[in-house]
């Protein structure tokens, strides 16, 4: 994830070293997005993280871009700020349980599940995805035609109304961000599935359920049809 680099920017703020690429901006992060791109993400509910700490996080992108776009090195304030609102201090802020923990319910849970299942061979490719109490990783590859955004929204539209209906209950369900990463070899797609599948038992949740990885022959052809290096992502998945 590069987190060990203050130079580096958030999840996917950081444009991959293959194929066209092209930067939206849904809210108060960039999005990069590539054709039949191999990403990482994470989505979060809507009170797992406070409104000042997204502000902050939007804020910390901001210094990072300024500093690339002046080759300019961070000051030590600046470092710690960084540090403080990476991406790997977000996930440790997420599997202490911030906020309802509405995904703990199995009802809801099952809902995002099979909003996951439901476009897979058709919309794009699953490789492993977690369900967290409060968030959810996925890893999948783009098929031809196909948008991020547009995937991710339709997953939050139909899980949002199982769980407001479940729930007796109204109003935003889903983080209108979401923090995204486009892969870009084969160590890092088995980093990203090591990750994911890691994720409950490191957060202290056992004999959870809602989690799962597609085969090794599934992994190593999404990673290949993606752009990712071939040797690195025949090598790491054996």
């Amino acid at each position: 994830m590069q987190e060990n680099d203050p130079s580096a920017t958030i999840n996917g703020a950081v444009q991959p070293r293959y194929g066209e690429v092209l930067i939206r901006h849904r809210g108060r992060l960039p999005h990069w997005e590539k054709e039949e791109g191999l990403y990482f993400f994470t989505m979060h509910l809507a009170d797992s993280l406070p409104k000042s700490v997204l502000d902050k996080i939007a804020e910390r992108h901001s210094i990072l871009q300024a500093a690339q776009r002046n080759g300019a090195r961070l000051l030590p304030d600046q470092q710690v700020f960084v540090a403080e609102y990476s991406i790997r201090r977000i996930e440790e802020y997420f599997d202490r349980g911030a906020g309802g923990c509405a995904l703990g319910d199995p009802r809801i849970a099952s809902s995002l599940a099979e909003a996951f299942r439901y476009w897979h061979g058709r919309r794009y490719r699953l490789i492993a995805w977690c369900i967290m109490p409060n968030h959810a990783h996925v890893i999948l590859r783009l098929l031809p035609g196909s948008e991020l955004g547009q995937v991710v929204k339709s997953w939050k539209l139909h899980t949002a109304l199982t769980a407001n209906r479940a729930l007796g209950r109204q109003g935003r369900f889903w983080q209108r961000e979401y923090f995204d990463r486009l892969i870009r070899d084969g160590d890092e797609l088995q980093r990203a599935i090591h990750y994911v599948m890691q994720n409950p038992a490191k957060a202290g949740l056992k004999d959870w359920q809602w989690v799962w990885s597609a085969g090794l022959e599934t992994r190593t052809t999404a990673a290949l049809e993606s752009g990712a290096t071939g040797e690195g992502a025949r090598q790491n998945l054996d």
